[in-house]
């Protein structure tokens, strides 16, 4: 793996490797862009199987922060961190102590915050080191609620771009996930009058889900080809693949999960198989929205508010593709990079301070 070469190539800024051996921490934290402000994401606490994909992994994250923030019109550049390792093993107070303390040590590049296996009491941890952190609780806190709002008012967009309403009633969407926001996704379906078919590779979040909103459950590897109207994909990435989209018996792809295309190019076979694809850092930015509130002095009324404008954001990309005649997922980031070319002409200015 030449990593110079993956850096060069999408022009990313900076790339850090975080080791202590005592408490077995081992993380890595990406900068993609902070032409718009300082990077801001969350880190991710997940087992990976080299050290290779850690860092294809918070590269993908990193710049879909860039473009997620610069969609959603946020003051925010982007970065990412993953640590490595079983987290059911490795967390504990030390180890995000320690986590902190490297994050402190980007004197502000770099602002963390809440990703998967990553809660809560775990950043309380890390802000006892640095201030860099947002997401704690008694402030924002837990973002997967403005998240699946942010989701489902996409949901709305793409069903009224496909079926000229953003009534759900009755329409039957595939939720791939059903962790902290795809739990939140589906009651706002449910409550919208949706017929969910459910899948997790936990039996209890399956569970959770049927019993509460009456959902219909099938094995992971049984979502895909489904016959459904949307399928929302809200866990890992890359499900969009040469594999999986052949099976999709649906007409709008649009959940939360990120870097859902495995390839650009799959989202453009979605295009020609005439399924609308709502672009993931578009529709999942509630939670960086979320957090931005909280640098900003949190007010939850103002966070849902502006979560709720993803509607409007995800109707200008479909009227971006076509004006253009380009594919949806190419429409969205021509509207982030435009933003950013804006923005960078600004910063031109020199501002005395």
């Amino acid at each position: 793996m030449k990593i110079f070469d993956l850096l060069e190539q999408y022009d990313y800024e900076q790339l850090v490797f975080c080791q202590d051996r005592s408490t077995g921490l081992k993380a890595i934290i990406a900068i993609h862009d902070t032409t718009l402000g300082p990077a801001l994401g969350g880190t991710r606490f997940w087992n990976y199987e080299s050290e290779e994909e850690a860092i294809i992994d918070v590269l993908r994250l990193a710049r879909g922060m860039t473009y997620k923030s610069a969609a959603a019109g946020l003051d925010l550049g982007g970065g990412k961190a993953v640590i490595i390792g079983d987290p059911d093993k490795l967390k504990g107070e030390a180890l995000f102590r320690v986590f902190g303390r490297y994050v402190e040590g980007m004197a502000g590049r770099y602002i963390t915050a809440e990703d998967m296996n990553v809660k809560t009491q775990d950043l309380a941890y890390v802000n006892a080191e640095t201030d860099h952190v947002v997401g704690l609780e008694g402030k924002s806190g837990d973002p997967s609620p403005v998240t699946a709002f942010g989701v489902f008012r996409g949901i709305q967009a793409a069903a009224n771009e496909v079926y000229g309403s953003d009534d759900l009633t009755d329409k039957v969407v595939a939720v791939q996930g059903l962790g902290a926001v795809g739990y939140y996704v589906c009651k706002h379906l449910h409550e919208a009058g949706a017929k969910l078919i459910v899948t997790d590779i936990k039996k209890d979040c399956i569970e959770r889900v049927v019993n509460e909103m009456g959902a219909t459950a099938v094995a992971p590897d049984e979502i895909y080809g489904v016959e459904c109207d949307i399928f929302a994909p809200c866990a890992m990435g890359a499900v969009i693949n040469d594999f999986t989209i052949e099976q999709l018996k649906c007409k709008i792809v649009a959940g939360s999960a990120n870097n859902q295309l495995a390839e650009d190019k799959h989202g453009d076979l979605l295009q020609e198989k005439g399924i609308l694809y709502v672009p993931d850092f578009v529709i999942n930015a509630g939670g960086v929205i979320n957090v931005y509130e909280e640098l900003k002095g949190y007010d939850k009324e103002r966070a849902m508010s502006r979560a709720a404008g993803i509607y409007d954001s995800v109707k200008r990309i479909f009227e971006i593709a076509k004006r253009d005649n380009i594919s949806t997922h190419v429409a969205a980031d021509r509207m982030a990079e435009e933003r950013i070319a804006k923005m960078a002409k600004v910063g031109k200015i020199y501002l005395h301070k």
